[in-house]
């Protein structure tokens, strides 16, 4: 019986019985065995989608898709009281890093809820109230950090870089996302006006479903391809494919850096300007 026409089953049934190949090669197969499956409609496309995001929270660390140190939304211990709460609900945040002296030196994790709950107590203070921080390895992987989140009934982590540095931070629902796609919850904006922000390096942090046309206006390009409404969709276009989180992607003088990503769609990426040359 030729491989054509062996059964999806047999395939599965090969892919699991010893081969003299490696597990990338052996991985791969299975993919794409479920893919088949999935367009004979035997398994459906968010079942194939959560498979696929599985296997890429194997590959990837936490460097991948850690939320860099320039979008957190710090707290600084020595700011007022009302500062802090006021800081907290604008953000909308449920754990906020908290930092004395340096950003570097991250105390504690604050958690909005106790903050909110006790903070008209007699003499309340902040560092009283405090959650130990956790930090991490940026090359630590994905599939371990959930297992740590689990089993240590953690939900954030600082990401440090290898001179001890804050390089960001990575949150529970971070590497789910990778798994099961964007999590909307109650405090994720939509508006348009936070489809893009300017961040103090220069860089443009720009959601996926940012349409062309606002994106065009506010930097100046004139990036369009006929069919393509939005950002995410000309980045995928011009690939042929969905890129995955930590690709960089160059179109018509605008490097793009995908910072966050699923087997179905992109979510956030990073925008700069490529100086022209002079002649």
């Amino acid at each position: 019986m030729s491989d054509s026409n062996k059964s999806l089953l047999d395939r599965l049934a090969n892919f699991l019985a010893p081969q003299p190949i490696s597990a990338s090669e052996r991985r791969q197969e299975l993919i794409d065995t479920l893919r088949e499956a999935q367009v004979e409609g035997l398994i459906d496309a968010d079942a194939l989608s959560m498979i696929e995001g599985v296997f890429q929270v194997e590959q990837l660390c936490a460097r991948a898709i850690l939320v860099p140190r320039a979008q957190i939304d710090w707290i600084d211990i020595n700011t007022s009281l009302s500062d802090i709460i006021k800081n907290v609900v604008e953000a909308a945040h449920s754990r906020f890093p908290v930092f004395e002296g340096t950003r570097d030196n991250v105390i504690g994790i604050l958690l909005a809820k106790d903050l909110l709950r006790h903070s008209t107590e007699k003499d309340f203070q902040v560092r009283d109230w405090l959650r130990p921080a956790v930090f991490i390895p940026e090359s630590k992987r994905l599939s371990v950090l959930l297992r740590d989140f689990k089993e240590n009934r953690n939900h954030l982590a600082i990401v440090v870089d290898e001179y001890g540095g804050v390089a960001g931070i990575i949150t529970i629902e971070d590497v789910l996302e990778q798994i099961v796609g964007d999590i909307q919850d109650e405090h994720d904006i939509d508006e348009e006006a936070d489809n893009l922000i300017a961040l103090d390096n220069g860089d443009i942090r720009v959601k996926g479903i940012t349409e062309l046309e606002q994106f065009n206006e506010s930097l100046g390009t004139n990036l369009e391809l006929e069919g393509i409404e939005t950002v995410a969709g000309l980045v995928i276009q011009h690939l042929g494919r969905v890129p995955k989180t930590g690709e960089l992607i160059e179109i018509d003088g605008i490097k793009f850096e995908v910072q966050r990503a699923d087997p179905r769609q992109i979510h956030i990426l990073l925008a700069r300007q490529i100086p022209k040359k002079s002649d």
